[in-house]
């Protein structure tokens, strides 16, 4: 459901009376079934919710969204927009059974709508974000994100820590484990034997040596690592001729050293914003887990506090994460 006081529910609900999302799976929402019925208002679609607290009660019927009902987050207890407690709870509580219900094989893949960071940590529970709640109920131990938009498909060494603490988890090991992990994600999209982009850290990738050590020690060895079991791997590159390269569809896949390294060219790719209205025109692109023993797939945008409760809010991201869902679960 991801934070009830976001765009989360409505763009539950705006996916939901899409026929295209009943092509591709059986959809049942974890969370509050009140919250998803006020989403449903806000989108104005005319869809009936159906509370349920079994997935084998679930109706799975176009006109219907099943709620697997949580019964956490009434509307009364909290303000549209605002972040608070009650609300980051029933996020990460909508998360937690998610994950359980995955693990048990009571679903095949997971979808996360978004979440907010400050309202999980007002309700006590403190994760930088989703990737880390999933690792953490599933005990991945080598686990990494990757963003999607367009043909553009991106995964990082490391995501949410300081820009000085990214250059230190450049690592040989690190390295080779995501560009295994690279490998594998295409291969679960159908790409049998993906060629896989990787960045530099530093600019020019280090230009031999000038501008830093860390392709010399690290990322070269890592790449040969690669090779040596098999796998097409092209890099260090520059990262700054590196990404246009990627999005002309140059490789199936692209290692970025660190979180905005990625972000920047995934988003770019995926998002549009009309400055003169001040609005963004376009959320596409994703975010998938990598490295964990389920499916899980996200939208690549947040809770958009100024938009929820508008129907305005583009479910367009969502959207894109149901289908790479769908599809990572038929390859699994």
């Amino acid at each position: 459901m991801g934070d009830p006081a976001g765009i989360g529910p409505e763009i539950i609900a705006a996916a939901l009376a899409r026929p295209a999302v009943w092509e591709l799976c059986r959809p049942i929402v974890i969370g509050d079934a009140a919250t998803i019925r006020r989403g449903t208002q806000f989108a104005r679609v005319g869809l009936a919710v159906n509370p349920v607290r079994d997935v084998a009660d679930a109706r799975f019927a176009p006109g219907t969204i099943d709620v697997f009902d949580l019964a956490n987050a009434d509307p009364s207890t909290y303000e549209l927009g605002k972040v608070s407690a009650v609300a980051g709870h029933a996020a990460f509580e909508a998360v937690r059974v998610m994950i359980e219900l995955a693990r048990a094989g009571k679903v095949h893949a997971t979808v996360t709508a978004p979440i907010h960071k400050e309202a999980l940590v007002l309700a006590g529970h403190h994760f930088p974000g989703h990737t880390e709640i999933f690792a953490q109920f599933t005990g991945a131990a080598d686990f990494t994100m990757m963003l999607a938009a367009g043909r553009l498909r991106v995964v990082h060494v490391s995501t949410h820590v300081s820009l000085r603490q990214a250059c230190d988890l450049v690592t040989r090991p690190r390295v080779l484990k995501v560009i295994e992990l690279a490998a594998d994600a295409c291969r679960k999209l159908g790409i049998p034997d993906p060629l896989v982009g990787v960045a530099g850290l530093n600019p020019h990738a280090s230009d031999g040596g000038l501008f830093g050590d860390e392709e010399r020690l690290h990322i070269i060895p890592a790449c040969q690592d690669a090779r040596s079991r098999g796998l097409r791997v092209d890099g260090p590159q520059p990262p700054d001729t590196f990404f246009p390269k990627a999005v002309a569809g140059a490789y199936d896949i692209c290692v970025a050293m660190y979180h905005d390294q990625g972000h920047i060219p995934t988003k770019l790719q995926g998002f549009k914003y009309d400055a003169e209205k001040k609005t963004w025109t376009s959320v596409n692109g994703i975010n998938v887990s990598l490295g964990l023993p389920i499916v899980r797939a996200s939208v690549d945008h947040g809770t958009a506090f100024d938009q929820a409760g508008q129907g305005t809010a583009s479910d367009a991201s969502l959207l894109d994460a149901i289908q790479y869902a769908a599809r990572m679960a038929m390859e699994k």
